[in-house]
């Protein structure tokens, strides 16, 4: 008898996760993009503070833009208040309709690949993005979305080509890529 309640337990437990919702585990979790200057040196990045939420129906993040790191402090310094403009826009925010990945329907184990459309709220700015995600369905019934393939964001989509050049300026160097590819990998938990 034992072992036919663990198995309910274990076929409820994705229904019964989103009850209340996941919420994003900041630790477990990272969004990371490349910078490219001088035309050929590129560097990996990240955020160390990131927060948000699923549903059956949405997920949604929230990036702390002060919680870039870069590896070098006087660097972080100059993209939380040249580039990124902080003070004023301390987040950027992005929301995504994932009711057509159906994972809700997930077992612990199961994936699901699919395209989605990330709404970016970035310095002010609004803007859609094509995204392709894999969400995996983990054994505690949460939640691990990654990206398929990096995003790319463009500096002049959001206004951010300013800040691109005064960092260019400051840092003496002949050249910052404006295109940057951001990638993530997204634990949500019950």
């Amino acid at each position: 008898m034992k072992k036919w309640w663990i198995l309910l337990a274990l076929l409820l437990l994705p229904a019964t996760a989103w009850a209340g919702g996941l919420k994003l585990d900041n630790a477990m979790s990272v969004v990371s993009f490349v910078s490219v200057k001088k035309a050929s040196v590129g560097e990996v990045h990240h955020f160390t503070r990131i927060s948000g939420k699923a549903d059956a129906h949405q997920a949604s993040v929230r990036i702390d833009l002060a919680s870039v790191d870069t590896g070098i402090d006087i660097r972080n310094q100059r993209m939380r208040s040249m580039l990124f403009d902080a003070a004023r826009f301390p987040s950027a925010t992005i929301r995504a309709d994932i009711a057509a990945l159906d994972v809700q329907g997930l077992k612990p184990g199961g994936h699901v690949t699919g395209a989605l459309t990330l709404h970016v709220d970035l310095h002010g700015v609004s803007k859609s993005l094509p995204a392709t995600v894999t969400v995996v369905r983990l054994g505690d019934g949460g939640l691990l979305v990654s990206s398929r393939a990096p995003i790319i964001v463009n500096a002049a989509d959001f206004g951010l080509e300013k800040g691109i050049e005064a960092l260019r300026q400051v840092a003496k160097l002949p050249s910052i890529a404006t295109a940057v590819p951001v990638s993530f990998e997204l634990y949500f938990s019950p």
